[in-house]
């Protein structure tokens, strides 16, 4: 399994929890070089004045305890 699937399966994992407030998280791109993750919120994520601190708090933070090469978690 390839850093981007196992990324992306951690990501399903994340999911759930973003959904309970009708948001979602979507696997954009990792570039393995520099660490960064891009991902894209959606539905109510999308826009919420909250979702930098879901980015660096939530998921970032949580990616970061298994995968120590990601340097930072963009939203795209």
């Amino acid at each position: 399994m390839s850093i981007k699937d196992e990324i992306a399966s951690a990501l399903d994992e994340i999911r759930p929890y973003l959904q309970r407030d009708g948001g979602d998280v979507e696997f954009v791109d990792y570039d393995a070089e520099s660490g960064v993750l891009k991902v894209k919120l959606v539905g109510s994520c999308r826009g919420c004045p909250y979702s930098q601190m879901t980015l660096a708090n939530g998921i970032k933070q949580t990616l970061q305890r298994n995968f120590p090469q990601l340097n930072d978690v963009v939203g795209v």
